[in-house]
């Protein structure tokens, strides 16, 4: 018997018709930039097959994936939410993440929407279109992977592959409501995807729970041999909340629901103790006061794809590009040289047993009325960066988990130690369990 006779297990190709309905309907304009009806046909009825022979190529094949528009897929073009990158050739082959992901069985259903260049975190885009936030359609979904969430949430595709330079996967899972995860950098290539930043771009996926990102990460990182998610055990570890400048401006409904969660856990036997990352937070500042990173390596990566003028881009976007190509080379240095001395200090301030927690995003998603205003953007844009672009800086993996609220999304972010990926993601699966069961 087949696996499409079961009906209590919807077979691939069932569930990609499904999902390419929901892709086609009203309610998911502006999700995707490009859909891959065919390929992805046969890629289900590849994946069916190979279920019904008891071969399966892993705990991916045949779930639906969905890649930001800043990946290389094979005939398209990568025009990373930007109106002047269109003109560009279609690329030949698959970015690296795309290539592990077709070879582990996975359905690559499309390309979702971005901002421009990745390089803001409300998920706003003049050239292609915002995406409405899943949850309240007038409000911003986050950024920069806002298509790449949506199309999670709403059955478009079981996970999404983002990028995350300062938060890009973690702010719109927080806003709109879903699990996001940021490695630690170098784990996986971002060969084939468009550069914002190569000091601090990562790439990572959203899902509906933990595991799915922890299988996908498994895939996209290129372990041999894929292994199920075993959660870590209360007492084997320490919550520190990370009290201080990242919980400052945080919205009353933010706060409560945080604290919320932080006694929820205590209940359910986590240790939790007060803390501080002050000392690495003065660090950041140190390299704020002389420019942002993003600002600066854009512009390299621009110039590369042969764009010279900075017209036709967004306003909002080119600012922050002209103010980085204002830095001098030994300004950057400079920031290279703070940045590692931050890392090597901020490795000390914990263990591998302890991660530090903290609101994902100060606010909830704003509506996209109160963007319209330069001025509001910006500070808006800001504050929603402002805590996840820690672990960018600090080199450190990071996730976002949505809080149990019935209003707005709410996310609770987990920092752990560089390179401790696997153990964040076990002690993230155990605060996922206990906040989701019955108080």
């Amino acid at each position: 018997m087949t696996a499409t006779k079961d009906p209590s297990h919807p077979s691939a190709v069932a569930r990609l018709e499904a999902a390419l309905a929901r892709i086609g309907s009203p309610e998911a304009k502006d999700v995707f930039t490009a859909v891959f009806a065919d390929s992805s046909r046969w890629e289900a009825e590849a994946a069916d097959r190979r279920a019904a022979a008891g071969t399966p190529r892993g705990p991916l094949d045949g779930r639906i994936v969905s890649v930001k528009a800043l990946f290389d897929v094979a005939g398209t073009v990568t025009s990373s939410g930007s109106a002047v990158l269109r003109s560009l050739a279609p690329v030949v082959e698959d970015a690296e993440v795309v290539k592990r992901l077709r070879a582990a069985g996975a359905i690559v259903i499309g390309k979702t929407q971005m901002t421009e260049f990745a390089f803001s975190a409300l998920g706003t885009n003049p050239h292609d279109g915002t995406p409405g936030n899943p949850r309240d359609c007038a409000r911003a979904p986050g950024g920069s992977s806002s298509g790449a969430v949506v199309s999670v949430i709403e059955g478009m595709a079981d996970i999404a592959i983002g990028s995350d330079t300062g938060g890009s996967i973690r702010i719109p899972a927080s806003l709109s409501g879903a699990v996001g995860f940021k490695p630690t950098s170098g784990f996986v290539p971002t060969s084939g995807a468009f550069s914002l930043s190569s000091t601090l771009d990562t790439i990572g996926p959203i899902a509906s729970n933990v595991e799915d990102c922890f299988l996908t990460d498994q895939v996209l990182s290129g372990e041999g041999t894929p292994s199920r998610l075993r959660g870590a055990s209360p007492g084997t570890f320490r919550l520190i909340v990370a009290r201080g400048r990242l919980f400052h401006g945080c919205e009353p409904d933010v706060l409560g629901a945080f604290e919320n969660a932080m006694e929820r856990l205590r209940k359910g036997g986590l240790q939790i103790k007060d803390g501080s990352i002050e000392s690495a937070l003065h660090d950041v500042a140190e390299i704020d006061k002389i420019g942002t990173f993003p600002s600066i390596e854009v512009g390299a990566t621009l110039r590369s794809l042969g764009l010279q003028e900075l017209d036709g881009v967004d306003p909002r976007t080119r600012v922050r590009i002209e103010a980085g190509a204002g830095v001098l080379a030994s300004d950057y240095v400079r920031m290279v040289r703070i940045r590692q001395a931050a890392i090597r200090s901020f490795e000390q301030c914990f263990g591998t047993n302890e991660v530090f927690v903290l609101p994902t995003a100060p606010i909830r998603a704003p509506l996209l009325s109160s963007l319209t205003a330069d001025a509001a953007f910006h500070e808006l844009n800001g504050l929603v960066l402002r805590n996840p672009r820690v672990a960018n800086l600090l080199d450190c993996p990071s996730i976002s988990l949505p809080l149990p609220v019935d209003a707005l999304p709410i996310g609770l972010m987990l920092v752990g130690r560089r390179n401790a990926d696997r153990r964040l993601l076990e002690i993230a699966s155990c605060i996922e369990a206990t906040l989701r069961s019955p108080l």
